[in-house]
């Protein structure tokens, strides 16, 4: 999710009370509303394809995966996790959960600051939390902080198979990506035969209308230093 704009102090009980009747979700981060900026395609396929693939993974388990429409709550503040696997319905309470076994944010232009400082931070602190997963949409780049590790990163990038210890899931960075479009994943595309004719559509479609050298040259430079 996008940080939109922030808003003047209320208590917590106050944000619940909002948060029950507005249209708009919110994060509440030191006694601030951060209301809620939509997001893009491509940040959409990577949660809908995760949620998909933990959620096949889990069925009949007792731990179960939640899309970005169920608030954390860590101390006195609220977060909306792209996807987030928790374990005992204990942990649910008043339409929030206070703990979980893995948290996933998908990380955005608004979003990555806050993602990458605050809430790193803030999800560690969790009792059960055994890992934070920070990916990046705009080429393939999958970072797991563990709590066995003391939260040091590892990351996973094309080609790789990304190890989910906490639920025992092992899937290949293609299939986290699986229809999304960035640099990483056309190149990909390009030496190879295309799975779905759907996938070759969407990547003439991209360049047709930004043309290849715009589609070639991203962000990547700018966005990894």
């Amino acid at each position: 999710m996008g940080a939109l704009q922030k808003q003047p102090y209320l208590s917590e009980k106050e944000y619940l009370l909002l948060e029950q009747t507005s249209d708009i979700k919110h994060e509440f981060i030191d006694g601030e509303l951060y209301a809620m900026a939509g997001v893009g395609t491509n940040h959409n396929r990577i949660t809908a394809t995760l949620t998909r693939h933990f959620g096949n993974h889990l069925d009949g388990k007792p731990c179960e995966v939640f899309a970005s429409d169920m608030k954390l709550k860590v101390q006195h503040e609220f977060f909306y996790p792209d996807v987030m696997v928790i374990c005992h319905q204990s942990e649910i309470q008043n339409g929030y959960s206070e703990d979980a076994l893995i948290i996933v944010e998908v990380l955005s232009k608004s979003t990555r600051r806050t993602d990458q400082t605050i809430k790193r931070l803030r999800y560690q602190g969790l009792a059960n939390l055994q890992e934070y997963v920070l990916i990046e949409p705009k080429f393939v780049d999958v970072e797991i902080c563990r709590r066995k590790n003391h939260w040091q990163s590892e990351r996973y990038y094309m080609g790789d198979e990304v190890y989910f210890a906490a639920i025992d899931l092992t899937l290949t960075a293609e299939q986290i990506y699986a229809r999304v479009i960035n640099e990483d994943t056309v190149n990909d595309y390009e030496e190879q035969e295309p799975t779905t004719h759907r996938i070759r559509y969407d990547i003439d479609e991209y360049k047709r209308r930004f043309g290849y050298r715009a589609f070639r040259a991203g962000h990547r430079g700018r966005m990894r230093r």
